[in-house]
């Protein structure tokens, strides 16, 4: 014993640190690390709940192929993502270049602030909130088209609308803290090289696409990759604004997880589908650091 406290008082100082930091490591291993090598290693079994496994190889993973619900959900997932890059992106930016040159400072430092309610309201809260503005017959947003002399639209009750009403709801919630981001990357561009372009006889548009564009790359690179990854995580506001229905309409990739998961209890073949979201994220985000050239040394 003796023995072991003159061994820590002439290596305490080297040990404590690590100690202090141990806590943090273990639980990071035991909740984070081991569930996700488990789930890639349960990925090759046929497991139901808590009974046996039967090894199948990569039978889970080709079973996806021919599963429609699943193909149905990428799909949707997909399309989701594809609004959140092609529509909520270039929105935001355009906000953003709205209040970089027209907003007082005053007046920015309140959007800002506003910008982050919808970001930490409650996804609950938020659904319900969208689930009355929907609504067929007593909805904000129909009670709006009706002055306008367009017909009632059965939001969450179409196949066809259903969809777009989830994307409404997605631009309505991340639409501001997207153009912050923008807006952060408008004002770290020098004026010099505006003006300087514009002394060169350049167009307000000319400028936008020669001078703003390039500088602003990493912060687009940086949004559309969050969009892509925050799309394919998408699950509360699908699954509480219409269970992913009618008919699968709004089904996502996690939601389906979720049912073959915590539903049938399938836990391979949930996890076959958790990694093929992450090979289609992975893929995704891939594609466009190549598209914006970011391991091109400049």
């Amino acid at each position: 014993m003796q023995t072991l406290a003159v061994w820590w008082r002439k290596h305490d100082r080297k040990i404590a640190p690590y100690l202090f930091v141990a806590p943090f490591f273990i639980l990071f291993l035991i909740f984070s690390v081991y569930p996700v090598l488990y789930s890639f290693y349960l990925s090759f079994f046929k497991a139901t709940g808590l009974g046996s496994r039967t090894f199948i190889g990569l039978g889970n993973y080709l079973d996806l192929f021919t599963d429609r619900r699943f193909i149905k959900s990428v799909i949707n997932t997909t399309y989701y993502a594809a609004g959140s890059v092609f529509i909520l992106s270039p929105l935001a930016l355009l906000v953003a270049l709205a209040f970089d040159s027209r907003v007082t400072d005053r007046l920015r430092n309140l959007y800002r602030v506003s910008y982050f309610v919808p970001v930490i309201t409650s996804a609950v809260v938020i659904s319900m909130m969208f689930r009355m503005i929907f609504d067929e017959q007593y909805g904000l947003l129909n009670n709006f088209l009706a002055h306008l002399g367009v017909p009632a639209i059965p939001w969450l009750r179409s196949t066809r609308w259903a969809m777009p009403s989830v994307i409404l709801l997605g631009i309505w919630i991340w639409l501001g803290i997207n153009a912050l981001y923008f807006l952060a990357g408008l004002q770290n561009i020098p004026h010099e090289l505006k003006e300087a372009a514009q002394i060169d006889g350049a167009s307000s548009w000319q400028v936008f696409v020669h001078v703003t564009v390039p500088i602003l790359k990493p912060v687009i690179l940086f949004v559309v990759i969050q969009a892509i990854i925050g799309s394919y995580n998408l699950f509360a506001q699908p699954y509480l604004l219409t269970g992913g229905g009618p008919q699968d309409a709004t089904l996502t990739m996690t939601m389906y997880l979720y049912i073959i998961g915590f539903r049938q209890f399938k836990l391979g073949y949930a996890s076959a589908i958790a990694y093929a979201l992450v090979a289609i994220v992975l893929g995704l985000s891939l594609i466009n650091l190549i598209l914006f050239r970011a391991f091109r040394e400049e």
